[in-house]
């Protein structure tokens, strides 16, 4: 079978952390992330015509995005950026690097240099989505809608360079570098094809574990972990891992580690995070916004992390309050679900009620039947809770002097959490002025113009304080990274084919 017509291909989604930003940071407090539908796509085939120990690495949705390397293998494997490259693609880089350093060290020098012989065409591609679609929709003459952004071709040209684009926030370089590394993986045959059917299993847990160094490696840091953790495993309570694992691999020597399988083997014990199954309840609904005001994160960060040494008592008062709110927003939203495997029908009917009321109205009705009234009662205590999260998100922003949540968001946001069938909202992660997210019924059937997600669109569209345009992604019901046919997804054939 020719590999350049059946190519590996391999994508990770996207990510929203609906609870517990800045406290994920610290591996005593979980977080809720949320998988989106949206993902990254690598495709990796041999060069044509082929280029022994030369590897393309192309990103066609943007000017000037294409970056060789080549292959030096004496005395020991090592990628080099080809000098008239026209930039230099750090995150793309290390991938390389350390992939195959790490396939050598499992495989064998040899059968690696085999796989390479050819040449490697790799194009990295992500949905919409991930960009603001705002410069798409002006051109095409649309309104910013969920309709409008259906008629935008899929993987669009966004007409600038990398460094240009505007970002969402999904996580775009957590979900790109565990696409290609992960594609790199099989490809290269250090782990089977097979092994991205499966939920768990150590093959998927090494994925893991390089993509989270290489990430950090690339961004000169050791983060939490939770955007690649999604990507990789998608929807789940994160509790994060102690940064000291991959200490000895984020020196100046890191592009040629000693023994890179030793650190990122899934049988060191030292990858300590946990990954605990979750997602959102049946018939509901998470709508997101990209907000045109822009924060800067590590800016927010700092001045948190700087409050947190300052003042250690009142901090982990604040965030032992948060961290209980939050694990009780998991609590709940589990329960909801179980409510629905114990009668899908009559979940069903009572979500279609409660989604035309205001959260306030879903447990005044004292005719509901007793299990009406107990689903009614957990999604309200679940609206209560959110509205919780972020009164202390806003208290602990005031107490770091960050903009968590700007005044600007709390006016929308309240406006959002009122609107009849919304469960709750917040800004995600770190917060800022950057996105929004609101979680809200989606009933099987709805009566003419009575649909939450139709409510929340039309408010957003007429928002005029805020520049507020919505995503289509919604919860990914898929698990994390996972192998494609190629064929079967969307526009990706002609936007990596190679011309």
């Amino acid at each position: 079978m020719d590999p350049t017509l059946n190519p590996t291909v391999v994508s990770a989604p996207g990510k929203v952390l609906i609870a517990g930003g800045y406290l994920v940071l610290d591996p005593a407090y979980p977080g809720i992330v949320i998988s989106t539908s949206s993902r990254f796509y690598t495709v990796i085939r041999p060069l044509t015509p082929s280029t022994t120990n030369t590897i393309q690495v192309r990103s066609p949705q943007f000017n000037a995005s294409t970056w060789k390397y080549t292959l030096a293998s004496d005395p020991s494997p090592k990628v080099d950026a080809h000098a008239e490259n026209t930039s230099k693609n750090k995150f793309v880089h290390l991938a390389l690097q350390n992939t195959i350093a790490l396939a050598c060290e499992v495989r064998g020098i040899t059968p690696v240099l085999d796989v390479l012989a050819r040449g490697l065409d790799i194009a990295i591609v992500g949905d919409n989505d991930f960009y603001s679609q705002r410069a798409q929709l002006t051109a095409l003459g649309l309104p910013r809608s969920l309709a409008s952004l259906a008629q935008i071709p899929p993987f669009a040209p966004q007409n600038v360079t990398l460094s240009e684009v505007h970002k969402t926030g999904l996580g775009s370089s957590a979900a790109l570098i565990t696409s290609l590394v992960s594609g790199l993986l099989v490809h290269l045959g250090v782990i089977p094809s097979s092994a991205l059917l499966e939920d768990e299993g150590k093959d998927r847990q090494l994925a893991h574990n390089l993509a989270q160094f290489i990430h950090c490696l690339a961004q000169g840091k050791v983060g939490s972990g939770f955007d690649v953790a999604a990507a990789v495993f998608g929807s789940h309570l994160y509790t994060r891992f102690d940064s000291s694992v991959i200490a000895p691999l984020m020196g100046d020597d890191s592009m040629q580690p000693k023994s890179l399988l030793q650190v990122v083997s899934p049988d060191n014990t030292s990858w300590n995070y946990r990954i605990r199954p979750f997602k959102l309840p049946p018939l509901t609904r998470l709508m997101l916004a990209d907000v045109d005001a822009g924060s800067d994160t590590p800016s927010l960060i700092g001045k948190v992390q700087n409050w947190r040494k300052a003042e250690p008592e009142k901090a982990n008062a604040v965030w032992t309050a948060i961290d209980k709110l939050n694990q009780s927003l998991a609590s709940t939203l589990s329960r909801i679900s179980d409510f629905h495997s114990q009668s899908p029908g009559r979940y069903a009917s009572i979500v279609k009620f409660i989604s035309t009321l205001q959260p306030l109205q879903w447990t005044a009705d004292p005719s509901l039947p007793e299990f009406e009234t107990q689903v009614a009662s957990e999604f309200h205590e679940a609206h209560r809770i959110t509205l919780a999260i972020r009164r202390s998100m806003r208290e602990m922003g005031e107490l770091a002097d960050a903009p968590i949540e700007p005044p600007e968001q709390t006016k929308m946001l309240d406006k959002c959490c009122a609107q009849a069938g919304v469960i709750g909202g917040g800004v995600p992660g770190a917060g800022g002025y950057d996105a929004v997210w609101v979680l809200m019924c989606e009933p099987e059937q709805c009566w003419p113009d009575q649909w939450p997600r139709e409510r929340i669109e039309y408010l957003w569209s007429n928002y005029t304080e805020l520049d507020v345009s919505p995503l289509s992604a919604v919860e990914s019901m898929a698990k994390g990274v996972r192998l494609e046919n190629i064929d079967q997804i969307k526009g990706l054939k002609e936007v990596t084919q190679i011309s």
